[in-house]
């Protein structure tokens, strides 16, 4: 296997998708969610995409916009145009969803559950188990696993102004995540306790 799983920064990022179809639509509607600016070739356009800033091109146009484009994604049933598309892009960031491995990017199934985004690859050898597999994730973690990695993140925020030692943050850390009152605090949703409960804690730390 020689993918390698890697979170890429789509802020103002330049995406041309060739194609408007539901696969298209599913990358389009992705890649804005995610900050990027969008471009489709195709026939027609939905009026999400088009409300989120997508802009809807002529297949006549795919020279230009792969020019323009930073990343390129092949969602044409078209495979005459979906070849060309790729040979053109040249070096460019390539995501083929009809044909993944011809490409040099691929766009795994992923999902979120509150600020936490999971992706699920199965080297392409099953779609239907990656969607099974996104059941069996979501349906194992809890509120309780999203507010602890809330305070997780609270903590570290304040521990990195306080101890420079990054293993000694990390032993406050794991003192934080086994403490009885904190999980307390969780299961009964007290937030702002919890976080004042770790400010004393990381202060009397602190200070022995």
């Amino acid at each position: 296997m020689d993918w390698t799983s890697l979170y890429l920064k789509t802020s103002d990022l330049n995406v041309f998708i060739l194609g408007t179809g539901e696969v298209a639509t599913r990358r389009a509607n992705k890649f804005l969610d995610h900050g990027a600016n969008v471009m489709l070739a195709g026939t027609n356009l939905s009026g999400e995409l088009e409300d989120k800033g997508a802009v809807l091109c002529s297949t006549q146009h795919v020279d230009e916009l792969v020019e323009w484009s930073d990343l390129v994604v092949v969602a044409s049933g078209d495979e005459e145009l979906s070849d060309y598309v790729s040979t053109i892009a040249g070096d460019k960031l390539l995501n083929r969803a009809d044909r993944p491995y011809d490409g040099n990017i691929i766009v795994p199934t992923s999902f979120n559950i509150g600020e936490i985004e999971i992706s699920i690859f199965t080297n392409g050898k099953s779609p239907l188990m990656a969607r099974q597999l996104r059941k069996k994730i979501q349906s194992i973690i809890s509120e309780e696993d999203i507010l602890e990695i809330e305070l997780q993140d609270y903590a570290r925020s304040i521990l990195k102004e306080s101890v420079e030692d990054q293993k000694e943050r990390r032993e406050y850390l794991y003192e934080i995540f086994e403490d009885e009152k904190i999980n307390d605090f969780i299961k009964n949703k007290q937030i702002d306790d919890a976080k004042c409960y770790i400010d004393d804690l990381i202060g009397d730390c602190h200070d022995t």
